[in-house]
């Protein structure tokens, strides 16, 4: 036994130890291996390959000179296993992630042969290498779980929380084909595709809206809460464990390859994890690989350690907002039950300072005091009132609707713009002049775009009603984490405190000739779109309202 070079070794392998466990970064761990091996095995060459699942070829990943080429069937061969006969001038350094040879790392020194020490050593840099891989797996596991947690925190509509668990997925599991989630819809008894990311393509998936009624054995499967995993041979899918589901996996294998694929992209490996929790079935977790055996016992492991996190986080967003449409639906009962009361006084008076009026032009029209100014004047005035009774009822209706729940993308530079098109005459009349701010390049925000500019509308003219004889109005939109803020600054006169909680109730209103539905139309949009908003102000001194924007996802973006 060489006694020194033995030494040498366990001080090698205890400072590569020390600077694995100071990195986060896979490449910047597997650099700094390839740099340090290749010295103390006194090496001319090295390399890394990764095994490629469906292929015999290695891939290389990181090579440590231009000079010489490297065997990728040979290196493939060893990473799956089939024990080939490696050249002594070559040691190859298996490296272990997701419970499997993930990767080797592989040193050449032409022409002069590797001790048996040096075969021992490697097995036992393999272990740190693999150990070191293996405990930044778990951070970055723990830091998509944080993440996860932020969002949940920040109140994400549940179709934003779905792709947020997806990509989470994807950049621990990087599966090459797609996964998706799912729902439960116990009324029908069937599941919904509401999410799904597919590896090769951007924007919307074509299965959005697929939906299936399992039978009742396949249902019964799901609420076990077992995680199953398939692999599919020829045409028929078995399970991993020789169990005797195969309808479980017929029952979600709704991504038959397609023509214009020419079957490239086949899924012949399948992993189904169901979200569940005390309360019964909320939907389905579905993970699909391109080649059979590239998804297994690491991955259900992985998955099965999410699924308690993302099924009670569904479970608790989808209460949350069915009961802020609980609320929204009770508002509008109880606007449309005092509609004659909240409604009445206003119309009435307009219609009855009508009535009067259109007497007055009928006699003038008929004797012989007409004048066309008054009568023109008179006409403004009808126009008037009857814009003033129009604007109630389509706030009404409009409240009474609910907004679309955050269909579609839009644009706030645009909805602003618009908003100045309307009131820039007014605001120049009234001498207030209007500062904005916009961050460039903001991202389209989840909501309609008339839904949008009917917010910024109502936001800014009763930004524009508090400053009669003249002001500042003060424009401002960044991009936060997750959403647009929008803010819209007044110089007016300012809301009492103990009207600042009301100002959003239906009907109620602090202007004399208000209506008291613009404010809970803004909400109602806001809530269905996934946004919030927030008032500061005090007498005298102005108002801010501050509106925060859910970014549209790119998969809502691009459909």
């Amino acid at each position: 036994m060489d006694v020194p070079r033995e030494l040498a070794f366990l001080r090698f392998d205890a400072e590569v130890r020390d600077h694995l466990d100071r990195l986060r970064d896979t490449d910047k761990a597997l650099w700094l291996v390839t740099r340090t091996a290749l010295e103390f095995f006194e090496a001319d060459q090295a390399c890394i390959a990764l095994g490629v699942a469906g292929e015999s070829e290695a891939r290389l990943e990181f090579v440590s000179s231009v000079g010489g080429e490297w065997d990728t069937v040979l290196l493939g061969d060893f990473l799956a296993g089939l024990r080939p006969r490696v050249p002594r001038d070559q040691l190859f350094v298996p490296i272990q992630r997701y419970g499997r040879d993930w990767a080797v790392l592989a040193l050449r020194r032409p022409e002069r042969e590797f001790s048996r020490n040096a075969l021992k050593w490697a097995r036992r840099l393999s272990s740190t290498i693999s150990r070191s891989m293996r405990r930044i797996d778990r951070l970055r596991t723990a830091d998509v779980r944080s993440r996860i947690d932020r969002k949940i925190m920040e109140q994400l509509r549940p179709k934003d929380l779905f792709y947020q668990i997806l990509r989470g997925l994807r950049s621990l599991l990087r599966y090459d084909h797609s996964a998706s989630i799912l729902i439960f819809e116990p009324e029908c008894g069937r599941l919904e595709v509401v999410a799904e990311q597919i590896t090769w393509r951007k924007g919307k998936s074509e299965n959005i809206g697929w939906t299936v009624v399992p039978e009742e054995a396949v249902l019964q499967m799901f609420e076990s809460g077992e995680v199953h995993g398939f692999d599919r041979t020829d045409l028929e899918w078995e399970e991993w464990s020789g169990q005797p589901v195969a309808a479980l996996a017929e029952t979600l294998d709704y991504n038959q390859a397609r023509e214009e694929d020419g079957g490239q992209r086949f899924e012949r490996s399948l992993l189904c994890a169901p979200l569940a929790t005390s309360e019964g079935l909320l939907g389905v977790l579905r993970i699909a690989s391109c080649h059979a055996g590239s998804l297994g016992a690491y991955e259900v492991d992985l998955v099965g350690r999410f699924l308690p996190q993302a099924a009670v986080a569904i479970r608790n967003l989808k209460r949350a907002e069915s009961l802020e449409l609980g609320m929204l639906e009770a508002e509008r009962k109880h606007a449309v039950a005092n509609l004659a009361r909240g409604v009445a006084h206003d119309v009435n008076n307009t219609l009855g300072s009508m009535l009067p009026l259109v007497q007055q032009m009928q006699a003038d029209l008929g004797g012989e005091r007409f004048s066309r100014q008054a009568f023109e004047e008179d006409l403004g005035q009808l126009e008037t009132s009857i814009q003033f009774c129009r604007r109630i009822f389509d706030g009404m209706l409009h409240f009474a609707r609910g907004a679309a729940k955050g269909g579609g993308v839009a644009h706030v530079e645009r909805a602003l713009a618009t908003t100045n098109g309307f009131l820039s005459k007014r605001m120049r009349r009234q001498k207030i002049e209007l500062e904005s701010r916009l961050e460039p390049e903001l991202p389209a925000v989840a909501a309609g775009q008339s839904d949008l500019e009917q917010v910024v509308l109502n936001l800014t003219t009763n930004a524009v009603d508090a400053m009669p004889q003249g002001g500042t109005l003060s424009i401002q939109a960044v991009q936060g984490e997750g959403v647009v803020l929008l803010s819209i600054r007044d110089t007016g006169e300012g809301i009492e405190p103990d009207l600042l909680g009301r100002i959003q109730e239906p009907f109620f209103s602090t202007k004399s000739q208000g209506h008291g539905l613009g404010l809970a139309v803004c909400r109602s949009i806001l809530w269905g779109m996934g946004g919030r908003i927030h008032f500061e102000s005090q007498p005298g001194q102005g108002t801010l309202v501050t509106v925060r924007l859910p970014i549209a996802t790119e998969e809502v973006s691009s459909s």
